[in-house]
């Protein structure tokens, strides 16, 4: 408490119904004791707001603790007047706020290691189909830490908060890429990998080529859940995983792509990234806005308040352009299982009971597509393998032209077809 403010401190406390302990002060400084009170997570922010006003402001320093257990009935009773508040929000004070997310965003060095070392371990999941190596690479992913602090740095007017944040993000997702595709080259070179490798025939590769609006809800979601537990005080390590699963993966697979020299994989994962990296800025930004963080100076609000909005407008405009690709994403995901179900229903009525070969028996039916545009979003049937059965003494004549037929009928003239017969006997 600076000299002069001892008394009023103390009557702002009182006023309050606070316990508190005073100490005298002998640093020797413009202070004449330091006061020690416990209050309810909800009642940190209004109790320095009312000691700002009347004029702790520039003239003291605050430090907030966490305190496991008060034992005082004074502060269940002031417990229980801010839980019966109507405006009453179960998140920390704003000044709480800017410790955490400067905290999470770790320092430079600290974060290019291990973003380094995660890109390369998700690379390697991949590679191998590994889904526990993949999860492995997310859990040491620090990728929560420059997203919430942009989003903190913009509700609460800290343009250096909040470019930090952006320019770190910028930083992990190149460096990401960049380490999955030096890693894959060079697993490539080496020989590591079988040379036939063909990277895109993967489950866990596949699973980031094709991203559809699904894959929108994932980010969104992550980036509210990051959000609110940053406002709650609670541990968002687990938080981070579920940030790091739409971030990571999707870089790496970015990199294998560029490794390969395959552009369908390093566009289509390439949106992926992008798309979940705003959408896990926007969630969160509206979270914190919602939540009602604003700057500490009430004539900075209308200033926090445009420059969030303007940056909301930006990123909801740009999500919603590049939801065109996940669209058009999930419109071709629909479109080729319905293509798909139809060459498989056509080719089992000829095998039906009542069909054309009702003898015979129809074992797989495999559909391929390929690509028929610039970006790799539509796709074709291009040929359709069915495998048939042929039990003993059983004539297969003008089997291949009636299947043929029924798929052309459905999957269009130019599709090649196959037909694989396979002797069996039933014992």
């Amino acid at each position: 408490m600076p000299a002069g403010k001892r008394d009023t401190v103390l009557g702002v406390l009182d006023d309050e119904g606070i316990d508190y302990v005073v100490t005298d002060e002998t640093s020797g400084r413009e202070f004449v004791g330091v006061v020690y009170f416990p209050i309810p997570t909800a009642a940190v922010e209004p109790v320095l707001e009312r000691l700002r006003e009347v004029g702790l402001d520039d003239q003291a320093y605050t430090v907030v603790l966490a305190a496991e257990t008060v034992v005082s009935r004074r502060f269940d009773r002031l417990q229980e007047e801010y839980a019966e508040r109507e405006d009453n929000q179960d998140r920390i004070a704003r000044e709480e706020l800017q410790a955490r997310a400067e905290e999470l965003a770790s320092s430079v060095p600290t974060y290019v290691v291990m973003t380094v070392v995660s890109a390369v371990i998700a690379t390697a999941g991949l590679l191998l189909d590994s889904p526990a190596t993949v999860v492995g690479s997310m859990v040491i992913a620090p990728l929560i830490g420059p997203a919430m602090a942009a989003a903190v740095g913009s509700v609460v007017d800290d343009d250096e908060l909040f470019s930090r944040g952006v320019w770190m993000q910028a930083l992990g997702i190149g460096l990401a890429v960049a380490a999955a595709a030096g890693f894959a080259a060079a697993v490539n070179t080496l020989n590591l990998v079988p040379a036939s490798l063909d990277p895109s025939a993967i489950g866990q590769v596949r699973e980031r080529l094709s991203p559809d609006f699904l894959s929108l809800a994932v980010a969104l979601g992550a980036g509210v859940a990051g959000a609110v537990s940053l406002t709650t005080g609670v541990s968002s390590a687990l938080v981070g995983v579920m940030i790091a699963v739409a971030l990571v993966p999707p870089a790496a697979t970015v990199g294998i792509g560029i490794a390969y020299g395959s552009v369908s994989m390093v566009v289509s994962s390439g949106v992926l990234v992008v798309v979940n990296v705003l959408s896990i800025n926007l969630a969160a930004l509206s979270v914190l806005w919602y939540y009602g963080y604003r700057p500490q100076r009430i004539f900075r609000e209308d200033d926090a308040r445009a420059a969030t909005v303007r940056r909301v407008a930006v990123l909801a405009l740009v999500i919603a352009v590049l939801s065109a690709f996940l669209g058009g994403v999930t419109y071709d995901s629909f479109r080729t299982a319905d293509v798909r179900s139809d060459v498989e229903g056509e080719v089992e009525a000829v095998f039906a009971a009542d069909g054309v070969y009702p003898a015979l028996s129809v074992f797989d039916v495999t559909v391929t597509f390929e690509a028929r545009d610039p970006v790799f979003l539509l796709h074709e049937p291009s040929s359709v393998v069915v495998t048939v059965g042929v039990p003993p003494d059983t004539d297969t004549e003008g089997v291949t032209a009636a299947v043929r037929e029924a798929v052309t009928a459905v999957a269009g003239p130019e599709v090649e077809v196959q037909v694989r017969f396979v002797p069996y006997r039933t014992a």
